[in-house]
């Protein structure tokens, strides 16, 4: 008896080694393992695992704020398309050190979001976010002197939901920025086609 649940036990376990590589892979950069939890809605100790072994075979590594993986992409579907879309942008002061107002916001929760990592693209730093069910990715990055909130291209984020989850990251980001002089300035809508009233940030 023993024996008959340890077998599709190990078959569980080695797929879940598999999602995490795509998961890891699709979002390049360092996810935390909460983030990979949510994401995967794994459980806890069966992702530690997974990545243990992982890390035993040269895959994963561990690193400050959480793991990245350590092979290409090739062949593994993207959770990340090169194609963003940008709901809302607001205006920061010159002399604003991007790092700084980045790191001041990386690794919180706002709100229903729930912080998965940060990714890393070839010309820019991006934090991501999910809902508390792991969907709707929404990522935060500052760009040209603005921050920018966008979300992943595609149909799975062409809904209200994930347009709702990238106002509620940007109203969450300007009040946690409130204190420092960089979260004062004009924010323009960039994304309004579901609705034409502009979506207003509140003033206190």
């Amino acid at each position: 008896m023993p024996e008959e649940r340890e077998e599709p036990s190990a078959f569980a376990s080695t797929r879940l080694d598999d999602r995490v590589l795509v998961a890891l892979q699709g979002l390049p950069g360092r996810l935390a393992f909460s983030g990979l939890r949510r994401v995967l809605h794994a459980h806890p100790e069966s992702l530690a695992r997974a990545l243990r072994r992982l890390e035993r075979e040269g895959l994963v590594e561990r690193v400050d704020g959480g793991y990245r993986a350590l092979t290409g992409s090739s062949g593994s579907p993207a959770v990340l398309s090169n194609d963003l879309r940008t709901i809302a942008a607001i205006d920061l002061p010159g002399g604003a050190s991007p790092d700084s107002l980045l790191a001041r916001l990386a690794g919180h929760w706002f709100g229903s979001l729930r912080w998965v990592g940060i990714v890393d693209r070839p010309d820019e730093r991006l934090l991501a976010w999910a809902r508390r069910d792991g969907s709707d990715y929404v990522l935060l990055g500052i760009d040209r002197g603005k921050l920018r909130v966008y979300v992943p291209s595609g149909p799975s984020n062409a809904t209200a939901e994930a347009d709702d989850a990238a106002y509620e990251l940007l109203v969450h980001a300007v009040e946690a920025l409130r204190p420092a002089p960089t979260a004062n300035g004009p924010v323009t809508f960039l994304s309004l086609e579901r609705d034409d009233r502009p979506r207003w940030l509140p003033d206190n």
